[in-house]
């Protein structure tokens, strides 16, 4: 049964007394990831889950390759520490700059959300458009893993770099906001795409504000709903789906957990508790 995971043989750090019951990690730059974090709840109602939100170092979409690998390997180093059983990198910088890396790194199942974000793309158009981070842009990632499934369509990236300080700051609806989308989204629309695809978790923030700026005939793409369906796919391979109740998800940031809180409330629906989370405290060996 778990030959035909593209995770086999990753499930040796587990204990053996009900790893079903062992928690999903997730993790993001900011609040972007509790896109994916409300569709846990929506499709894996069962899953406790851990997460860490890198607040201190956020935006991701400036650093290099070398900083982005430095935090994905100890973020992913911490979660471990906490016993998950799977991790989403609900990050699309870290997804398209770190994924490949870790995966050979670290025992646990690791999941990014750019393959099931193209897969879903190439099932709606073949026109479209990405906006992500600069590196994600840069990296070209959307645009090989779209082209590798479909090469008969047509890709067009923007780097965006003010929507994460914007949507981190709960500036979605002012009117700079509506600014900047514009100018964003002007040479995408300027090749008449048909698809759009939210190449950062944060974006979906900003669904009201794009789909006020786009024809209604483009359809948008959230790699959350479908990096989640993988999830579940995985979990089912893996005989890793908890049946029984979760455990109230535990929230962590390397920031200021106050103001993660508060940003939070609106996308949650309640009040997260969040905890303050150092790196320093990571020993060096589990990095190698």
């Amino acid at each position: 049964m778990h030959s035909s995971s593209i995770f086999e043989g990753n499930l040796d750090d587990f204990s053996n007394q009900e790893p079903q019951r062992a928690p999903i990690g997730i993790f993001d730059s900011g609040v972007g990831g509790l896109t994916v974090l409300r569709q846990l709840y929506r499709q894996l109602p069962n899953e406790s889950i851990v997460y860490f939100g890198d607040t201190a170092r956020l935006p991701y979409g400036i650093r290099s390759q070398a900083e982005i690998l430095r935090f994905t390997r100890e973020i992913i180093t911490w979660l471990q520490q906490q016993q998950v059983k799977m991790v989403i990198m609900a990050c699309n910088t870290s997804s398209a700059l770190a994924l490949e890396t870790v995966r050979q790194e670290f025992s646990i199942p690791i999941l990014g959300v750019i393959l099931p974000g193209a897969k879903a793309a190439v099932q709606q158009g073949k026109r479209i458009g990405v906006i992500a981070t600069p590196a994600t842009a840069k990296s070209n990632a959307y645009k090989h893993a779209i082209l590798e499934i479909a090469p008969d369509v047509q890709v067009w990236q923007v780097g965006c770099p003010e929507f994460v300080p914007l949507i981190e700051q709960n500036r979605i609806h002012d009117p700079y906001t509506a600014e900047v989308a514009r100018s964003y989204l002007e040479p995408l629309l300027e090749q008449e795409i048909d698809t759009l695809v939210h190449g950062c978790t944060h974006y979906p923030h900003l669904t009201p504000v794009l789909r006020s700026l786009l024809p209604s005939q483009v359809q948008l793409v959230d790699p959350a709903v479908h990096v989640v369906a993988a999830c579940a796919q995985e979990l089912d391979l893996l005989g890793l789906r908890n049946t029984h109740l979760p455990l109230p998800t535990r929230f962590a940031v390397s920031g200021c957990p106050k103001q993660f809180s508060q940003s939070g409330v609106q996308w949650l629906g309640y009040t997260p508790m969040v905890e303050e989370v150092s790196f320093t405290d990571i020993a060096i060996s589990q990095l190698q």
